[in-house]
């Protein structure tokens, strides 16, 4: 997952340092499970298979698979975990930057899509209707791991603030002692020693994206590692996007389509979903947009 994972408790967590070191094993395991990097994880397996016959998985691998899927449609294809071909035709995947021809663009684009994704619950199986797609679980992995680490130490601890890198967290509980909730700032994308906004957190999650660190420039001409799965090219209409949920793979998913998308996917989105919250920066302006609410989140400062 490329990043470095670290759980915050208070002093008086007595448990806390036990029950977190087993959580940061069990994301050890996931990552040799969920990662493309290597050749002996089960996402490498099924890249190198379902195209020719389904592949049965792990329940709880089916279950996250199952939501990938949902949220494809739920963001009108702006979150597709089958964009890798595009990832690697720009050449992101190996963070190797380069401007394609439209033939090998539209080579990629017609491997990707969710809908080419063939999920079968009876079975708890995954097949390729199309060979040469694959699986990059990259925009939802560190959420889902976040997740999983909570869900292993609810039980144990009255609060905790869980970080994979700078991109995604998760605040467990917010106990009497730790109010009103964890104090985050937003790190503005444009002025390292600024902050976008400042937050509490209590029993939510967040996740931002942007292309402010990944990126290339060709011929005068910037382009982001976020890729919009559905025209082929970089996305470009906003500058970042933080995303607060219930749930940390679903803020890291949205946090990736709320980009692709832009203020209108986040703004349909947000009228229908309870509980999902957007600051998003759009390009050349200099206040964000919140669009949305979750009442874990409260905003301190813009």
């Amino acid at each position: 997952m490329a990043c470095r994972f670290e759980v915050t408790l208070p002093m008086w967590e007595r448990a806390g340092v036990s029950a977190a070191s087993e959580a940061l094993d069990e994301i050890d395991r996931l990552e040799a499970q969920l990662t493309v990097f290597r050749e002996s994880s089960e996402i490498t397996y099924i890249n190198r298979n379902a195209a020719q016959e389904a592949i049965s998985v792990e329940s709880a691998l089916y279950e996250l698979l199952a939501l990938c899927h949902k949220l494809h449609r739920d963001t009108l294809g702006a979150f597709d975990i089958t964009s890798g071909p595009l990832t690697r035709c720009w050449g992101f995947l190996r963070r190797e930057g380069r401007k394609p021809t439209l033939a090998e663009i539209e080579q990629a684009r017609c491997l990707v899509g969710s809908e080419k994704l063939v999920l079968d619950a009876a079975t708890r199986s995954v097949r390729f209707s199309r060979p040469g797609m694959e699986i990059n679980l990259g925009s939802i992995g560190k959420g889902y791991a976040l997740d999983r680490v909570a869900e292993s130490m609810a039980n144990q601890v009255e609060t905790a603030l869980l970080n994979a890198g700078a991109s995604s967290m998760r605040a467990l509980g917010a106990g009497e002692r730790q109010q009103p909730g964890w104090e985050v700032g937003l790190r503005h994308p444009r002025y390292t020693n600024r902050r976008l906004a400042l937050l509490r957190l209590r029993d939510c999650s967040l996740s931002t994206s942007g292309s402010e660190e990944q990126f290339f420039e060709h011929e005068g001409q910037r382009f982001g590692h976020i890729i919009d799965p559905r025209s082929g090219w970089p996305a470009d209409q906003v500058t970042s996007v933080t995303v607060v949920a219930s749930s940390a793979a679903i803020s890291d998913a949205l946090a990736t389509a709320f980009f692709v998308g832009g203020p209108e996917l986040a703004e349909e989105y947000c009228a229908t979903h309870a509980e999902v919250m957007a600051i998003m920066l759009p390009c050349g302006a200099e206040r964000p947009l919140v669009i949305g609410s979750n009442r874990g989140c409260r905003i301190e400062r813009i």
